[in-house]
Formats: C-alpha cells, sequence, structure tokens
C-alpha cells in the first residue's frame, strides 16, 4: 500500500527517499523567508483561505512568536499521536527537543536542521606557525592569532553568526544569563541582561584583536567562510553545519573543536546551544491530510535518514539512535571531530541559563545586535555602549511583544 495515498491532496508533496528532504529544505524556507522579510505576524498563516502549506520551516529564534500564533499551530506531538504514532521524546537528544517543547514539555515541532557553533581551524596553518596545541581557553586563541599573522596569515580568527555565536552561545557556554525569567522560557515578561560585564568585556578584548589584526570581521551569516576556505583566516566559529561546505571546498586539513572558553568566568565550559529550523504543522487544512503529515514526520526522525543526514552536512542527528547508528557505521572514528557539536551539546545538563532562548521578535533584535556590533567593529562604538544600546532597544521589542500576546 502506498503510505502518501491517503494524503494525495497535501500540499507539500514530498518524494518517498533521501530527495525529499532537500526538497522540503527549499519550499519549506522560501516560505519562511516570505513570513520574515516581510515582518508578518505567523499567526497570518492561518488565514490564507485554506492556502497555507501543511508544514512550514523556522529559525529556531521564531519559535516564541510560533508558540504566539494562537490558533494557527498543530503541535507535532498531537500530529503524531492522533494519527498512530508513537514520539518517543526520549529518543531524542535532550539539548535539541527542550528547545522546542511547551513548560509541560509538549513538543510543538519537530526538530529538523540543528546545529551548534564549534571551532574551526585549519590543520596545516596550525603546523606552519608553530601552533602545537588547539586553543581550548581565550587566551589561548590569542596566542595562536598572534603566531598565525606573524606566520603571514591575514588574521587568526573570524566568526559568523555573531549574536548566536559570540552572545548567545557565549552566555550559554559559560552559564550567563542572555535574559530574565529562564531567558523567556518561564514567561513573556522576559529582558535582556546581555549587556552584563562578561559579555562586554569579551567583545572589547575582541576589539582590541582586530585592531591588530589577531580578528578580522567577515560579515554576518556565513559570509565569513571564505575567509576561512582560503586561509585567510585559521580559526573559524561558526555553525558544525559548514561540514560539508568545507570538506568539498577546503584544499587543505582541517579540524574542528569545541569553543574556546574563559576560565575567569567559569572553571569549565557548561554547553553549547542549538540554531537551525525545526518544522512546524499549522491547522487549517483537511483532517485526513494530516496522516501524510504525521507519516512523513516518522520517517525524517528515523535513524537511517537522520544518520545520513548528520553525516553528509554537520547538522546533529536529532535522536539517540541515530547518533549511536553513526558511531556504528564508524563515521567519527573515520572523520575525528565531527561528533564535536554533540559532544558540546549534551556536556553537561543544560541550566535556566543554557538550556536556550526564547525571546519575541527576535529574528528582528538579532538584526539590532548585528547593528551594534558592526558599529564595534567598525570604530563608532566601544563594546560597552554597543550591548547597553542593544539592550534598550531589544527591550521595547520583547515589551510589545509582550503587550501583544497576553
Amino acid at each position: 500500500m502506498n503510505p502518501f495515498k491517503a494524503v494525495k491532496n497535501l500540499r507539500l508533496r514530498y518524494i518517498i527517499g533521501l530527495s525529499a528532504i532537500a526538497l522540503l529544505a527549499t519550499a519549506s524556507f522560501i516560505t519562511m523567508q516570505s513570513v520574515i522579510s516581510k515582518q508578518r505576524g505567523f499567526s497570518s498563516l492561518v488565514n490564507l483561505a485554506g492556502q497555507q502549506p501543511h508544514i512550514v520551516q523556522v529559525f529556531e529564534v521564531g519559535t516564541a512568536t510560533m508558540m504566539a500564533a494562537k490558533g494557527a499551530v498543530y503541535p507535532i506531538e498531537d500530529v503524531m499521536n492522533d494519527h498512530g504514532f508513537t514520539l518517543d521524546k526520549n529518543a531524542f537528544l535532550p539539548a535539541v527537543i527542550s528547545y522546542y517543547q511547551t513548560p509541560e514539555g509538549k513538543l510543538l515541532s519537530m526538530p529538523f536542521n540543528s546545529s551548534t557553533p564549534v571551532m574551526w581551524y585549519n590543520k596545516d596553518a596550525f603546523a606552519k606557525a608553530g601552533v602545537t596545541k588547539v586553543p581550548e581557553t581565550w587566551d589561548e586563541v590569542e596566542t595562536a592569532a598572534q603566531k598565525l599573522v606573524a606566520a603571514g596569515y591575514d588574521s587568526g580568527l573570524s566568526f559568523g553568526w555573531q549574536s548566536w555565536v559570540m552572545i548567545e552561545n557565549f552566555s550559554a557556554w559559560h552559564n550567563l544569563a542572555m535574559g530574565t525569567r529562564e531567558n523567556g522560557f518561564a514567561g513573556l515578561d522576559t529582558r535582556f541582561t546581555f549587556n552584563n560585564p562578561g559579555v562586554k568585556n569579551m567583545l572589547a578584548r575582541i576589539d582590541g584583536w582586530h585592531q591588530d589584526k589577531l580578528f578580522q570581521y567577515g560579515g554576518r551569516r556565513g559570509d565569513s567562510l571564505p575567509m576561512f576556505i582560503n586561509e585567510k583566516c585559521a580559526m573559524w566559529l561558526n555553525s558544525s553545519a559548514y561540514y560539508g561546505g568545507i570538506k568539498k571546498q577546503a584544499q587543505f586539513a582541517f579540524g574542528q573543536a569545541m569553543l574556546p572558553y574563559n576560565p575567569e568566568l567559569i572553571d569549565s565550559p557548561q554547553n553549547s546551544i542549538i540554531g537551525g529550523a525545526t518544522l512546524w504543522s499549522l491547522k487549517g487544512r483537511e483532517k485526513k491530510d494530516y496522516k501524510g503529515v504525521a507519516m512523513f514526520m516518522n520517517y525524517l526522525a528515523s535513524p537511517a535518514v537522520q544518520a545520513w543526514w548528520h553525516q553528509e552536512t554537520g547538522y546533529v542527528p536529532i535522536t539517540k539512535a541515530a547518533w549511536e547508528l553513526s558511531k556504528k557505521q564508524g563515521f567519527y572514528n573515520d572523520n575525528p571531530g565531527t561528533d564535536t557539536a554533540i559532544q558540546q551539546l549534551n556536556l553537561n545538563t543544560p541550566t535556566p541559563n543554557s538550556r536556550g532562548v526564547r525571546f519575541g521578535n527576535f529574528v528582528q533584535i538579532r538584526d539590532i545586535i548585528n547593528d551594534e556590533l558592526e558599529a564595534v567593529w567598525n570604530n563608532s562604538k566601544t563594546a560597552a555602549a554597543a550591548m547597553d544600546d542593544a539592550v534598550e532597544k531589544g527591550n521595547k521589542l520583547l515589551e510589545k511583544f509582550e503587550k501583544a500576546n497576553k
């Protein structure tokens, strides 16, 4: 029996097999980008006269906004249970699934492309510059950067997705609160606190490196990847999901290691947090269609599919079974360091400061943070002033979100 017979009218018709993932990533990302770029409320998706997609892919930072879209979302846990599929939440990696659960533990969306930032490094450059130890602390990063610049490299360090890497994950890694109310998980009345000495001092230090060319800013998101690929910098902090691209493009031996930490802030690192996106199901289509949604989600979470996706891309496997399958297949032995992201996420039991972030309007707030950080890199502001301004502007958007969704 064709498992998709019951859902022949499903708008998102995916070809069973691995090609379905590529189609999903393309179609749903377009939907997501269209909604975000127009800054429309996600709740408006439910008012599209029956033409809303059954599945939409949304940034992890859009979780609070999706939760506030009352009447629009059909929680994935309910989709699965209502259509005869057992959803064993204990089968998922805790650091991944907890980000998308209600305070009561219900899974709202299906994790899909989940990653965490790591430190990518150029092994050949390290050997040339005499860097004999992969840096674990920020002091060691500075020393390595000095040696790399002295050896002729344009810079030692760069990073991308700077809010995610240098504020959200830096805070979690050092068990620092980014905001009140458990970073937004405990209530809409959360407010930002990332203008603390730990964050300000770290950014001020990097700004000093910027002046000495130990660090170079290469743009938002993944814009600085060419700097690493073209050996303009030898250390790059960004998503583990760049594995596929780096493996294909790099003409040098590379590795990945855990994020550096500051021993003055914490004795040893706490845990990193995820980024990426999840798949949400929207209400408003024919009831029988959701059998297909449940079938597809069940397929997507299967160990074989998740192991393949993880090994090809660098995104983390969302289930323990997929992780174990990758071990059994010898992937980590054949590709040392590719389990770094998983180790970081599972390093310690998450605290209220390191579970993740759940802030309303956070897509727009990230743009504010980017603007303020770029003002630091172009010498328009000090790191302290930039963080104070980012918090002030960000809190205004949090207040607006709270009032709109009480």
